[in-house]
């Protein structure tokens, strides 16, 4: 078995690509992360990017996660990647945001008005939760 830059390296395809990302083409997660095992047989596996990002420029702070800034989880390009706050790296995903951009509820109900209700900054359809209180 190689060292873990050789394996790193035999995984990663770094063609010219129009969005210039290294496309990781070994195991991945679930999520779509590349995975690297590190530890030998009974292997410690890591993210690939957060390897790369440690590689190229450094220890990445405990309290900082790694962004992909091409949104391309597969990517192990270095310089489209940035550590930033777990707060800023959910706001840039966008996660939310389809829910925020939804006028009514599944059945149809507008989320305004007398109908909305908040809470913990979620939104609730009054009508809806009447008829589940009714069932």
């Amino acid at each position: 078995m190689g060292s873990v830059w050789d394996r790193f390296w035999a995984k990663v395809a770094t063609a010219e690509t129009a969005t210039g990302c290294w496309e990781w083409q070994g195991g991945k997660t679930d999520r779509g992360y590349g995975e690297l095992n590190v530890g030998g047989c009974a292997g410690t596996m890591v993210y690939a990017h957060r390897l790369s990002y440690r590689w190229w420029k450094g220890p990445i702070p405990s309290w900082l996660q790694i962004d992909h800034l091409c949104r391309n989880r597969a990517c192990e390009n270095p310089t489209h990647m940035e550590a930033v706050t777990r707060l800023e790296n959910i706001r840039r995903g966008g996660v939310g945001s389809n829910n925020r951009r939804k006028t009514h509820c599944p059945q149809g109900h507008p989320y305004a008005g007398i109908n909305l209700i908040t809470r913990r900054g979620r939104r609730f359809c009054r009508a809806c939760n009447r008829q589940s209180k009714a069932a």
